[in-house]
């Protein structure tokens, strides 16, 4: 049995010789067969190779704002966070200070985060002119929402007020 269906794969593959027309079929078959297209969404980014192949890959100098460091402090405010957020409801007592104090650790983790993002996605390399309109972007953001957050506490009823009055609305 195996001796007949070798003579039969043999001669089914000699006898249709391998063209680009019968590639090209095949592919469109398997295409038809997939729901989304082959298209990027954006274009690629720009590719620039610079030195040689035996060049030494680039070592960064060592600082203390990066690294572990930094993932340390991103862990802190994360985990500062918890309490601060349940310790004005828990307690009953509505603290303008607690509220300040709240406010900026959400306003620094927010940054935090979103430069971290920018700085994993948006490679400094290959675009660089991206690179700093997104920074200075980001700064910006976070100065115009630290001010705001400043005139909610002063002006108004304050976050931690304001998270109370809409739960029990």
């Amino acid at each position: 049995m195996a001796s007949i269906a070798r003579s039969a794969l043999l001669r089914q593959a000699t006898a249709a010789p391998i063209t680009r027309q019968s590639v090209i079929a095949s592919s469109l078959r398997a295409a038809a067969f997939h729901t989304t297209s082959r298209r990027s969404l954006l274009p690629p980014l720009p590719q620039r190779v610079e030195g040689s192949v035996n060049d030494p890959a680039p070592v960064p100098d060592p600082s203390p704002s990066h690294g572990s460091y930094h993932w340390t402090f991103d862990r802190l405010v994360a985990a500062s966070l918890i309490p601060l957020s349940v310790a004005p409801f828990a307690a009953g007592s509505l603290n303008p200070t607690l509220d300040a104090v709240l406010c900026a650790t959400l306003l620094i983790h927010s940054h935090t985060g979103f430069q971290n993002i920018i700085i994993d996605y948006i490679p400094k390399k290959r675009t660089p002119r991206a690179r700093r309109i997104f920074t200075w972007g980001l700064n910006a953001a976070t100065v115009v929402v630290g001010l705001a957050l400043y005139e909610f506490e002063t002006t108004d009823v304050g976050l931690t007020e304001a998270i109370k009055r809409v739960w029990t609305a």
